[in-house]
């Protein structure tokens, strides 16, 4: 099984209140295009402290990181930094390190059930033309909406590079009992607290776990998980932000 991902502080800000298919699942942009950091400046990138980007993420406030739990099992917050304000992974923008982070309460490592995680940045960022804080959906968007799924993970499953710039890719939304149904290929391992994206050869992938799913410049789902990238009948899977923000 493949997440999209390469490779207990608490604090308060108002967001959180059976095993997967045995099939490769993954976090990356399929199909998408070339894009920049000042038209998605929510978008940040995790990378270990010699500079590899694993996932992605969302700032959500001057010094919180909204991401996957699972971007986080095998890391401790000294052994990771987040760059913010860059179109490129590996350059630009400001590097700030880590001062703690702590997975959702009820995250399952199994099931993905709320795959969401906070990162506290060691010092704050300000807004600016190249960072904004992307506020949180209330609701989640009905089926067919429109979306937009950005990060630098690889364009293709298992055998290609990380993408150097910034990439997006256009889905629509499936509601997770869409998603669950005989449409699909998922089943009841689709749970409430998830929401799928889908298009026809579009994706995250590999590298874009964490990442953000955006509508209307406000932040809906969390790059999870998925059958490969872009696999017929597979939708990408992100975690709901309406359900599991509480």
């Amino acid at each position: 099984m493949y997440l999209r991902c390469l490779i207990v502080f608490a604090f308060s800000i108002p967001v959180f209140g059976g095993l997967l298919p045995n099939i490769p699942l993954d976090g990356r942009i399929v199909n998408g295009v070339d894009t920049t950091i000042q038209q998605h400046p929510h978008q940040v990138s995790l990378q270990t402290n010699d500079g590899r980007h694993f996932c992605g993420g969302s700032i959500i406030a001057e010094d919180i990181i909204l991401t996957a739990a699972h971007c986080m099992q095998v890391f401790e917050a000294h052994e990771f930094k987040v760059r913010l304000g860059a179109s490129k992974y590996n350059m630009g923008g400001e590097l700030v390190a880590v001062k703690s982070f702590k997975s959702h309460d009820n995250y399952n490592p199994n099931t993905k059930i709320n795959d969401v995680a906070l990162v506290k940045l060691a010092t704050p960022v300000r807004e600016s033309k190249n960072v904004r804080y992307i506020p949180l959906v209330e609701k989640t968007p009905v089926t067919g909406t429109t979306a937009v799924v950005t990060g630098w993970g690889t364009t293709c499953f298992i055998t290609c590079d990380l993408s150097e710039n910034l990439q997006e890719v256009e889905v629509d939304i499936l509601d997770y009992k869409t998603c669950a149904s005989s449409d699909y290929g998922y089943g009841s391992n689709i749970k409430e607290t998830m929401v799928c994206a889908y298009a026809v050869d579009k994706d995250a992938c590999q590298g874009d776990s964490g990442g953000p799913l955006v509508v209307n410049d406000k932040l809906v789902g969390v790059v999870s998980w998925g059958a490969g990238c872009a696999a017929p009948g597979f939708p990408g899977v992100y975690a709901d932000i309406a359900s599991v923000r509480g």
